[in-house]
């Protein structure tokens, strides 16, 4: 600041005035002051201004690198963190590096929230994020914990797939799961549940699956082998669905002339024309406004208790789904 002072010809606190927003510098003083800085390429440095004041502004996210819908979540949360007054830091998971090495580096940074995306850490390991600091979890339902939560029912998600399929005719429907990840058990439970609910319980058929397009990849090899392919098939996420797909054409299966599928995430992937997969979207601009609301609501208003917030999914038809063709 003493550099750019003397380049603009002003006192260093009036350098000090400008770059912090406030009253106390003309018009023409202040674009002096910004010219100078510019020239000599300084920044303010707002951390350590923050950090003076025991205060960050740091918003830390834990998400999978390798997700899809994970990074359009990231991508929807910059702007409502600019609009709240924070900045976020970014604490990506590999397979070598796991979700609490990454908040734990968050913490380290003083971030003053933390924001995990779909965390598959166990219920107990969550807890004791809680204990350290204000945690919004999103894309995953928590039971008893002191977490906020932003969800999309995954009841509501498999009730939105069935219902287009249903609608379109289609009574041979099967669901492609998420085999161990956290929210796969409640989508297979609202599957079965869903189809008793429809008279379909005599066609339900659960398939092993997973999150990867390899996941997918093998469902399809494995309702290959059994024989009867279904007409319509659910999969866990856009993943999943993508996989699944490509294995069936490769097979020599039309999709969807024989079997409809529909994903779940409306991933951009999802969207491209060579795969225009029909599937039941997260809205991740609705997700990320009420998570940062949520994060500022515990740190500048004081908040304590727990809220948990459903965001309504919606449904994206495109080429995957038609009327069935060739039952079982």
């Amino acid at each position: 600041m003493a550099d750019v002072a003397a380049r603009a010809g002003v006192s260093r606190a009036l350098v000090s005035t400008v770059f912090r927003n406030v009253p106390g510098a003309g018009p023409e003083t202040r674009e002096r002051v910004l010219a100078a800085a510019s020239e000599l390429g300084y920044r303010m440095d707002n951390r350590a201004r923050m950090l003076r004041r025991s205060r960050t502004q740091l918003l830390g996210v834990v998400f999978q690198v390798q997700d899809d819908f994970h990074c359009d979540l990231v991508e929807a949360l910059y702007p409502e963190a600019e609009a709240a007054g924070y900045h976020l830091v970014l604490g990506a998971t590999t397979p070598d590096r796991g979700e609490l090495r990454a908040a734990d580096a968050l913490l380290d940074e003083r971030c003053e929230a933390l924001l995990l995306v779909a965390p598959q850490m166990p219920a107990s390991k969550l807890a004791t994020l809680t204990s350290r600091s204000p945690t919004i979890v999103m894309s995953r339902r928590v039971r008893a914990s002191e977490a906020d939560v932003v969800r999309t029912s995954d009841h509501e998600v498999v009730a939105t797939a069935l219902d287009h399929l249903v609608g379109l005719g289609h009574v041979q429907i099967a669901h492609v799961d998420g085999a161990s990840f956290r929210s796969s058990a409640d989508r297979r439970r609202g599957y079965r549940t869903l189809m008793r609910r429809n008279g379909l319980e005599a066609h339900t058929r659960v398939v092993t699956g997973g999150a990867t397009e390899e996941d997918g990849l093998a469902a399809a090899t494995r309702l290959l082998d059994e024989g009867k392919l279904p007409t319509a098939v659910v999969a866990f996420n856009d993943r999943t669905a993508v996989g699944l797909m490509f294995g069936l054409r490769a097979a020599g299966v039309d999709v969807p002339g024989q079997v409809s599928v529909v994903g779940y995430d409306d991933v951009s992937m999802a969207r491209l024309p060579f795969i225009d997969l029909t599937t039941v979207g997260q809205d991740a601009r609705a997700t990320a406004h009420h998570s940062v609301r949520r994060a500022v609501a515990r740190i500048d208003a004081g908040e304590t208790a727990p809220a948990e917030i459903l965001v309504p999914p919606y449904l994206a038809t495109r080429g995957t789904t038609g009327p069935p063709r060739n039952p079982w």
